[in-house]
């Protein structure tokens, strides 16, 4: 694993710490590269990270301690807490699995960065509940009847926390979960409005024209400040050795009961008795959780989080009693080979051989056949209200390259590479896009050629 690590990071692809551990005991860890763009502040193995939305688990925790005194209600419907909002039958059960139909904050983040330009204020939970109200974003589907991730229905869950309890979300969390489980060095921070607590917390970086810069400066995204002030889906900061003892935590009992976890690693099922599953991994979800059962480890229960250059990943191997941390603040140079590092981990992790780390360059064809490749180039037509997606595809200098929107008006070019006859990777993210007479293929969504 120590070997592993190192040549990632030396491919560019690692710049954090990492930890594993079984039965408890530290059996790899470590930290490499650094946590500043200037590369003047050497990461440390206590380095504090953004752990983005590895906090869900922490928000259902606490949802789970106000169910435990009889204070909510798995199965009250979220009117109860929130009268205004128009999501009527939808219960505290459905916004912890997802299953709601409440649609995401990301759906529309212009309503944020709204505020943050003509208020001159973060948005809060509170502009969540505005957002839901006002933005007239209809939603997914009847409540139960689907799987559609909502950051939002955590943000609600973390009024809930705050309506029932009296108290701060942050404060809840550090009285009742952080504290008890001797997470000493773990807390709700917003850092963009409150500042940095230490040196000791890593800048995340963005990598934008062949080099690292934090989000802020990004010409390319100008959401990261409007996005800073909520709670429940995400910024809780922690650090390896602070999630080795909630891995602890968990298993001696210290905040939540055998019982009470096993709920929440119990996958949900939807109204037609189907247990969801993810389609491209096969897992289930519980309250704040992924869950797999692994044929020769048993229950594994996990999740990532990301978040504008910030990268976690927590995976508890439950039956086997193993722990594997990833924490990374640097956009990898190559995603597609990031992805294969961390899948490399988790399968060490698993006692099986790794894949070799391979760049993209290293596994895309070295003389493809360019002959359709001026037939897959042109405008692409997209469902109305999408946010991200393919508008045209184009050569340059003899290669192809897509124009990827974010919003109207605000894209990205990237080259893409040949992995097969009509299969492309790109180096931003780990997916692949393919061509087939006149339509464009990525994400199971399929895109016509206008």
């Amino acid at each position: 694993m120590d070997n592993y690590v190192h040549e990632a990071h030396k491919r560019g692809l690692f710049n954090g710490t990492w930890l594993y551990a079984e039965n408890g005991k530290i059996v790899s860890k470590g930290a490499v590269g650094f946590r500043d763009v200037d590369d003047k502040l050497p990461m440390q193995e206590d380095s504090i990270f953004d752990i983005a939305s590895v906090t869900k688990q922490f928000t259902s925790t606490a949802i789970m301690l106000l169910v435990r005194k009889g204070l909510v209600g798995l199965d009250d419907e979220i009117t109860k807490y929130f009268p205004e909002l128009p999501y009527s039958g939808v219960t505290v059960r459905q916004l912890l699995t997802h299953t709601g139909g409440v649609p995401d904050l990301f759906e529309d983040i212009s309503f944020f960065v709204r505020i943050w330009e003509e208020q001159h204020r973060i948005p809060d939970n509170h502009d969540v509940i505005r957002f839901l109200c006002e933005s007239n974003v209809k939603a997914y589907f009847a409540p139960g009847d689907g799987f559609e991730y909502s950051n939002s229905g955590y943000c609600l869950l973390a009024l809930i926390v705050e309506q029932v309890s009296g108290i701060p979300f942050e404060d809840y969390l550090r009285k009742n979960v952080f504290e008890p489980a001797g997470m000493n060095s773990t807390a709700v921070c917003h850092v963009r409005r409150n500042g940095y607590p230490s040196d000791n917390f890593v800048r995340s970086m963005v990598l934008e024209d062949g080099r690292y810069i934090i989000p802020e400066e990004s010409k390319n995204d100008d959401t990261v400040v409007a996005e800073d002030g909520t709670n429940g889906d995400g910024f809780v900061y922690s650090n390896i050795f602070d999630l080795l003892a909630w891995d602890r935590a968990l298993r001696e009992e210290k905040v939540l009961t055998r019982e009470e976890q096993k709920l929440m690693y119990t996958p949900v099922k939807l109204n037609n008795g189907e247990v969801y599953a993810d389609e491209e991994f096969g897992t289930g979800y519980g309250f704040g959780w992924d869950i797999e059962n692994d044929s020769e480890l048993g229950l594994v229960v996990e999740h990532s989080g990301w978040h504008k250059g910030s990268y976690a990943q927590y995976e508890r191997l439950v039956d086997a009693d193993r722990l594997l941390v990833l924490l990374y603040c640097r956009d990898p140079e190559d995603s597609y080979a990031s992805y294969a590092f961390f899948e490399g981990m988790r399968a060490i992790a698993r006692d099986k051989e790794p894949q070799p780390i391979r760049t993209l360059e290293e596994r895309m064809e070295k003389n493809p056949d360019k002959s359709a490749w001026e037939s897959f180039c042109g405008k692409y037509a997209h469902e109305e209200g999408n946010t991200f997606y393919p508008e045209e595809v184009y050569l340059r200098d003899g290669e192809l390259y897509v124009k990827w929107m974010r919003t109207p008006g605000d894209g990205f070019n990237w080259k893409l590479y040949p992995l097969g006859e009509n299969e492309f990777g790109i180096k931003k993210f780990d997916f692949t896009i393919s061509f087939s007479e006149g339509q464009l293929t990525c994400f199971d969504e399929v895109y016509k050629k206008l």
